[in-house]
């Protein structure tokens, strides 16, 4: 029995490949008729997850870059030792690079340690280096060792011609001295979630160090914002775990969820973040996606502050 052309056509019009590629071109043409405002407030945000392996640096990068494609000036604050997010936004940072260390423990401005990223002209850096590694210890017995980076921004953002509109601080998957400097600087915390059978185990213990801080520390912290990750759309687990995270926190997920991606994973082995790798992959539009409904939401609402 012969296939008419036609038909064979139409049946792969009708494949999943087809109709995932006609929902990203929908998707892409969508994005590009969005409009966006800057209210010229500065935005601070902590991306954190205790738990390891959740796309904590990947999320910090790729937002920062969809931002920052959006006509939004961005700053990322590596102040995780390995320095991922230094890598991926193509920022030098060998170990005599001045950097987040070098303001942490040595009262260096961030004015002085700041870089512009090559993917864009309004994204910039704050460089991890290895130092930072001992920053922990060393932090132990600084004046206002809670408050160093929080002091250091302030100063900066305050001396800017032109405001920053975000900045995102990409910390260490555990809750050490840095990942409190870096609570104590920022008004909302970022949390990615993987979107796998033990995503909520550590949130409580998450959940329970911002409230800590809030007590102790700044009174102005709010989880504002929670991304599911690496999310599989052929498993019902991904879809449970969404499922349960949207039932629990129904203000703070955003509706755009990041899709497990080969493109996302690659771009940082190039020095680059998604957007700038491949920009029109389904990884990157997720991301630009996330970045608008950020944007659009606005900072969330004070009940007071310190």
């Amino acid at each position: 029995m012969s296939h008419h052309p036609s038909d064979i056509a139409a049946a792969f019009d009708d494949s999943p490949i087809m109709r995932q590629l006609h929902d990203l071109g929908g998707r892409r043409r969508r994005l590009e008729d969005v409009e966006i405002e800057f209210t010229g407030q500065t935005r601070v945000l902590t991306v954190s997850n205790q738990k390891g392996g959740v796309g904590k640096t990947t999320t910090t990068v790729n937002t920062a870059a969809a931002i920052a494609a959006l006509g939004g000036r961005v700053l990322v604050i590596d102040l995780d030792p390995q320095g991922n997010a230094s890598t991926a936004l193509g920022i030098p940072h060998s170990a005599d690079t001045t950097s987040i260390y070098d303001v942490l423990i040595n009262d260096v401005s961030i004015a002085d340690a700041v870089q512009q990223s090559p993917e864009s002209d309004n994204l910039f850096c704050v460089p991890s280096t290895i130092h930072l590694a001992g920053a922990e210890i060393e932090l132990v017995s600084q004046v206002a060792r809670e408050k160093r980076l929080d002091t250091a921004l302030r100063e900066y953002l305050d001396g800017l011609e032109q405001p920053m509109d975000f900045v995102f601080i990409d910390c260490p998957p555990s809750l050490g001295l840095l990942t409190i400097n870096a609570f104590s600087a920022s008004d909302e915390v970022f949390l990615p979630i993987q979107a796998e059978y033990y995503a909520l185990e550590g949130l409580s213990q998450l959940l329970g160090n911002v409230k800590m801080i809030q007590k102790h520390l700044n009174t102005r912290l709010r989880v504002s914002t929670i991304l599911l990750t690496m999310f599989d759309g052929r498993t019902r687990l991904s879809q449970q775990v969404a499922d349960e995270v949207r039932q629990h926190f129904p203000d703070e997920v955003l509706q755009t969820m990041i899709p497990r991606s080969v493109r996302v994973s690659e771009a940082p082995s190039f020095g680059q973040t998604v957007i700038s790798y491949d920009g029109s992959s389904a990884g990157a539009i997720a991301y630009k996606e996330a970045a608008v409904e950020i944007v659009k939401r606005g900072a969330p609402r004070r009940k007071g502050r310190k």
